[in-house]
């Protein structure tokens, strides 16, 4: 990718865009956009991973979602992937030790939402167990298979914050899951993977191995972490879910979560209708989506 972070936007003559935003660190990002004075220099394509330099440079009017379901063929999520995480889940259920290995499932394309969409909650998950997720994810650039972890960044698009939501009863409570705690239909819901507003480049963030994460309900910090945290990463991800496995040119990777989520709380704070939820990554910019009962 010859840009360094890529936004997708609409002019002021109301044309859809994907370009190069002027700024030198992520807060500029919301803030010249709240100002009227966010511009970006133009790529030219309908697909953020096959796209040419413009010539020329626009304001940015509104800011959309970079990415849409149409072009990722599948979101891979990693479990059980941070540290302090992990030493919670051990103490609570009583000598969990970490995965030797990546823990791996999956969420739909129709998954993904924007960086500021609601997040329609179909009623089957309206209970007292919705919880979130911050996350760092990764976004494939080229297709591989087998792929060395000394090439992996080769194959990094770039990165963005994330929100895994989850609904935890179909997720552990045996009366819906099962015996056996499952993942997919429990985070699979549509636009239960809401993506940060811009791609951030390895040129920028290298292997994304030392980024403060904070999540935030309602203005409460929930979560502040760093992924210098986790157990795997992203080049030994990107390696282990290559194996036997085509890793398709815009599949997007989420890293797992930190300590701080809902679920592990003494009294949970699980969301309701109405809360927002805003996950921030240092240099990749913040997601906020409301939490929206059917």
């Amino acid at each position: 990718m010859t840009w360094s972070m890529l936004i997708r936007f609409a002019d002021d003559a109301n044309n859809i865009r994907f370009g190069e935003p002027k700024i030198t660190e992520a807060k500029e990002l919301s803030d010249l956009l709240a100002m009227g004075e966010l511009y970006a220099t133009e790529y030219v394509g309908d697909s953020p991973l096959l796209l040419s330099p413009g010539t020329q440079s626009f304001r940015v009017k509104e800011l959309l979602g970079v990415l849409q379901p149409r072009d990722v063929p599948i979101i891979r999520c990693i479990g059980l992937n941070y540290m302090k995480h992990i030493f919670w889940r051990k103490v609570k259920e009583g000598g969990r030790a970490p995965p030797p290995y990546p823990s791996v499932f999956i969420k739909p394309s129709t998954s993904i939402a924007g960086f500021q969409e609601d997040i329609p909650i179909p009623k089957l998950a309206q209970d007292d167990q919705l919880d979130y997720e911050g996350e760092l994810s990764i976004v494939i650039g080229k297709t591989g298979k087998d792929i060395p972890e000394r090439d992996a960044l080769d194959y990094v698009a770039g990165y963005c914050s994330s929100n895994d939501v989850s609904a935890r009863k179909w997720q552990r409570d045996p009366a819906f899951a099962g015996g056996v705690p499952q993942w997919c239909f429990s985070k699979g819901f549509d636009k239960f993977a809401a993506l940060g507003p811009m791609i951030v480049s390895p040129k920028v963030v290298g292997a994304a191995d030392n980024l403060r994460l904070q999540t935030f309900v309602n203005g409460e910090l929930r979560q502040d972490s760093n992924t210098n945290d986790l157990l795997f990463g992203v080049k030994r991800i990107i390696s282990f879910v290559s194996q036997g496995t085509t890793l398709e040119a815009g599949t997007v990777i989420m890293t797992g979560t930190p300590a701080g989520v809902a679920m592990g709380m003494k009294v949970p704070k699980y969301l309701k209708d109405g809360d927002m939820v805003e996950v921030e990554i240092e240099h990749l910019g913040r997601t906020r989506n409301v939490m929206s009962f059917e």
